[in-house]
């Protein structure tokens, strides 16, 4: 972590916060509900998963720098703690393990004054130990002077991670053996005057696909062609948090207040807006896909830390 004297206040308002999703192949065929609601104390929850080991959704927390899981009946049980963890943000499941996010928004429980928008690491829990695997400094690979917050993380098939950072205008790398460098900087496409890159998926075709919520846009990012950058065009502003790429479609959550629908034809050079779903959703930020079903966290972003109902909501 870089130690910053002149480390930035809070920012009450960044948690527009992040994540994405990932298509559990092998999760259970038991239907979910259409809602799921929960109760937590001063929880901030941020990022879902989903585990196929446990038969339950894994919430991460902004305040409690923690790992939670929510069964299908809204039973809400605190799994996975460490010092290490100050601010739980996007979160991936992979078999028995969970890639979290860990950043400092200087309100967490466990912020510092020097960690505050100085800390972008990846964090790698064992489900079946509940212990801490593996931690990757991810904000040292820049200049001291840049702020910082990992935000989401998505998976390859090799196991390689991909990280998005909010303040500054990169995406990480993680290898699988916990080798990390930047992928890439674009100081035009990934840059905003306030939160900057959010959520971010990887496409099976060999790409990422990622949304700046600052420039409300989308981008692809080829894996294939030297990291080449382009925006996707043709959905209009679209300042994208969490998104979830199920059946060749992405499920962008949007506002906090509505889930878009996303489709493209051609290898998402362009793109347009099929559906909208509405009216269900509180301070929403991140989804994930279970069952062919897209679900996504209701976190009541931006509201009091002290808020205890949660939910999560189906795509409709």
């Amino acid at each position: 972590m870089k130690i910053n004297t002149n480390a930035s206040a809070v920012l009450v308002a960044l948690i527009t916060v992040l994540s994405a999703c990932e298509d559990h192949r092998d999760s259970p065929n038991a239907s979910l509900p259409e809602r799921i609601e929960f109760v937590a104390n001063r929880l901030y929850p941020e990022g879902i998963a989903y585990s196929s080991q446990l038969g339950k959704f894994l919430v991460s927390s902004i305040s409690m720098g923690t790992i939670s899981t929510v069964s299908s009946d809204g039973q809400f049980e605190e799994i996975l703690a460490a010092p290490e963890l100050v601010s739980g943000i996007g979160i991936k499941v992979a078999g028995n393990r969970v890639f979290v996010c860990n950043s400092d928004p200087g309100t967490a429980m466990k912020s510092t004054p020097a960690g505050a928008f100085q800390t972008a690491e990846l964090l790698v829990f064992n489900l079946d130990t509940r212990k801490l695997e593996r931690r990757t400094d991810l904000d040292a690979l820049l200049p001291a002077a840049d702020r910082n917050f990992a935000n989401d993380v998505t998976l390859a098939p090799d196991g390689t991670a991909y990280v998005t950072d909010s303040f500054s205008p990169v995406i990480y790398k993680v290898t699988p053996d916990g080798t990390a460098s930047v992928l890439l900087r674009d100081n035009v496409n990934f840059s905003s005057p306030g939160f900057g890159l959010n959520g971010i998926v990887y496409h099976p075709n060999g790409y990422l696909i990622v949304a700046n919520v600052g420039q409300q846009k989308l981008y692809k990012v080829d894996l294939q062609r030297g990291n080449a950058v382009t925006e996707i065009t043709g959905t209009g502003p679209l300042p994208g948090d969490g998104l979830c790429l199920l059946n060749n479609d992405l499920y962008v959550v949007t506002q906090g207040t509505r889930v878009a629908q996303v489709r493209s034809t051609d290898n998402w050079l362009t793109a347009s807006v099929v559906k909208f779903d509405e009216g269900v959703y509180t301070g929403a930020t991140t989804n994930v896909a279970v069952n062919n079903q897209v679900y996504t966290l209701n976190a009541r972003i931006s509201e009091t830390i002290n808020a205890r109902d949660f939910s999560i909501q189906r795509f409709r």
